[in-house]
């Protein structure tokens, strides 16, 4: 039987957070801290669950990765063509983005491997990543649907392509530079719409020649990584639910430390301010290339907008406590241009308009977004279908429901958060396991 949450009422958030590392930064720095040249120290490294299997894929393949205390680690390097053949499949337990990347960074290797994950990452769709590797020389074989597992032939050659893009995702993005780096010629991707660029920052960082901007990335083959020390910033997603939670409730006034606020990343932000919400942010910085700020969140009254189109892409993790917000809020709140929601960890439109409903608020559901109109929540159950985001955006709910809310099928929120509840509840909310 899975975990469940119950998650009630909670009080005015006050204090201070520190917000645990940022998952996408945490796992392209062990990634490429694995084939760089020399010993890299990662600072921040996201103790998740997710996380952790990335790091563990390279050990497997030879890699030393020491963890000398929490939220640190030492990878030493094997150099860009330094990885040894697995003995065994790659576990990429529920992490999309590690085996997305993998598929790029493994397919110019000489050896076979296969990527496998858990039963939530075997029903995620893998063809928009295995496409674009393929015209570039790639030998991968998906299940049916271009489904996990993923079968890597090795020993091929790769050669650079000219990309455009046919999804915003800058996992898929991600993959195609990645396996640039072991293919001849220049690798390019256009975007149509631009997304986050954690891979182009990070390729830079450790000395690969990249040159990006909003929407174009280019590199050449042929170079080698040297290793560098990274200080990962907070997690904006994971900052998220504090961010919704401060607005809702009242008399909150809660301060957020060292938040990543890389401009692919805020969408979340710009579309709350919008909508009314009152966050400042202070001592603004760069840590680990990333831009950082601390956010002071104060309650606001909210009211429904029309979400931007422009914003979606930015804010695609942050959607389930945007439709917490937007249930809080004075009005309605119409979001279009959001497919990519349908193909998460859950069907995170279906999930989340169920799950509102289920609360008394009004949803009505289109092919690409939703219609969520305010109301009042009341208590009772609601599925997360073991997606962690859609848990913890119900749990903020909580705090602002008539009655306590049960939460299914909580366990996954350790992939990005292991310790959300006890974080939680010493600001203010309400959350534990269910007896």
């Amino acid at each position: 039987m899975g975990l469940d949450w119950i998650a009630g009422p909670g009080a005015a958030l006050r204090g201070e957070m520190d917000i645990p590392g940022d998952k996408s930064v945490s796992h392209r720095a062990v990634m490429l801290a694995a084939i760089a040249d020399g010993a890299s120290r990662i600072d921040g490294f996201l103790e998740g669950e997710d996380t952790r299997a990335t790091a563990a894929v390279f050990k497997r393949m030879g890699v030393r990765i020491d963890a000398p205390s929490d939220g640190v680690r030492i990878v030493h390097g094997a150099g860009i063509d330094g990885l040894r053949a697995p003995d065994a499949p790659l576990d990429c337990g529920n992490a999309g983005t590690a085996m997305r990347l993998l598929a790029g960074l493994l397919c110019g290797q000489d050896f076979d491997c296969d990527l496998v994950g858990d039963a939530s990452l075997s029903k995620r769709p893998m063809r928009r990543v295995i496409d674009p590797l393929l015209r570039m020389g790639a030998r991968i074989e998906a299940a049916d649907g271009g489904l996990p597992p993923l079968r890597i032939r090795g020993g091929g050659k790769l050669r650079g392509i000219d990309y455009a893009a046919e999804v915003a995702s800058a996992q898929v993005k991600s993959a195609v530079l990645l396996a640039g780096l072991r293919a001849s010629g220049e690798t390019v991707v256009r975007e149509a719409q631009p997304t986050r660029d954690y891979s182009e920052r990070m390729l830079a960082a450790f000395g690969w020649p990249i040159e990006f901007a909003p929407g174009i990335a280019r590199l050449p083959g042929g170079h080698r990584l040297r290793a560098t020390d990274i200080a990962v910033p907070a997690d904006f997603s994971s900052a998220a639910f504090f961010i919704v939670a401060a607005t809702l409730v009242p008399g909150s006034e809660l301060l957020l430390k060292n938040i990543g606020l890389n401009p692919r990343r805020t969408g979340l932000l710009h579309v709350l301010r919008a909508m009314g919400a009152d966050i400042a942010e202070e001592k603004r910085g760069v840590r680990g290339g990333e831009p950082v700020a601390d956010l002071r969140v104060r309650h606001a009254r909210l009211r429904g907008i029309d979400v931007p189109v422009a914003h979606v892409a930015d804010m695609i993790d942050e959607f389930p406590v945007l439709f917490v917000a937007a249930a809080c809020a004075q009005g309605t709140t119409r979001v279009r241009g959001a497919a990519e929601l349908r193909v998460k960890e859950s069907d995170r439109l279906a999930t989340m308009a169920a799950g509102l409903r289920g609360l008394g608020i009004g949803v009505d559901e289109t092919a690409d977004g939703a219609d969520v109109h305010g109301g009042t929540l009341r208590g009772g159950y609601v599925e997360s279908h073991g997606d962690h985001r859609v848990a913890m955006a119900f749990a903020v709910a909580a705090q602002m429901s008539r009655e306590r809310i049960r939460i299914a099928d909580v366990a996954n929120v350790a992939t990005s958060f292991p310790d959300f509840g006890e974080r939680a509840n010493a600001v203010g909310l309400q959350v534990g396991p269910a007896a």
